[in-house]
């Protein structure tokens, strides 16, 4: 089957459920350390981002950074956050791979880890 092979999801920790309506784009580094668009989308309802590449997309050794407008999302909320946007770097080693980036936001924190 195929797949976008990036993927994310993210949820709203303090409320206890998923993150809609949050912007993420995708860049890559290039070996000028400035950052190109690849890709951007929004959370759906379930606060995830299934196609922000087109299915069997080839990507490409290097590193990588998803970047989430966190601050529209507080605000549409009516909260006041400490993040106004979350960037997460990654590097890619293995472009035949599948990568999942889960995001785990609150107004004051946040985590991510690799799932599956």
């Amino acid at each position: 089957m195929l797949m976008s092979p990036i993927t994310t999801h993210v949820l709203d920790t303090a409320l206890g459920r998923p993150a809609e309506g949050i912007a993420v784009v995708l860049e890559l580094a290039n070996p000028e350390e400035r950052w190109t668009e690849l890709a951007h989308g929004l959370t759906d309802a379930d606060g995830r981002i299934g196609s922000l590449l087109p299915d069997g997309a080839i990507l490409a050794r290097g590193t990588y950074r998803l970047r989430f407008a966190t601050a529209a999302y507080f605000a549409a909320l009516g909260v006041s956050a400490f993040y106004p946007e979350v960037v997460v770097l990654f590097r890619i080693d293995d472009p035949a791979g599948h990568f999942h980036l889960p995001l785990l936001l609150s107004p004051f924190a946040y985590s991510t880890y690799r799932g599956s």
